[in-house]
């Protein structure tokens, strides 16, 4: 199956705590369905000090659901993604404007 979310996509949450906030996908995990957005879901880690890093309390972006993001269209609207072939070759699009992502 082809990946209609990829890293360095700018998505917004549909559901959620953050839902209605816009980021960029920093990495996917397609095997659990799984992508990490910036600035999105925060957790706070705690960290245990060692010799070169101080230790405390760690903001961390932690794995949100890839159905609970919408990739966003050049007009900066959240629409759905379709994949098609231009020229030989299969390319995503977006369902909304239908030009290629």
């Amino acid at each position: 199956m082809a990946a209609k979310l990829k890293k360095g996509d700018k998505v917004r949450v549909l559901t959620g705590k953050d839902a209605g906030r816009d980021g960029e996908i920093t990495s996917v995990d397609p095997k659990s369905g799984k992508a990490v957005v910036e600035g999105i879901n925060i957790a706070i880690r705690h960290v245990k000090q060692s010799q070169n890093e101080q230790g405390g309390r760690v903001p961390k972006a932690m794995p949100i659901d890839l159905s609970n993001l919408a990739l966003l269209d050049s007009n900066g609207k959240p629409t759905r993604v379709g994949f098609r072939f231009d020229d030989g070759k299969k390319v995503r699009f977006a369902k909304s404007t239908g030009e290629a992502v």
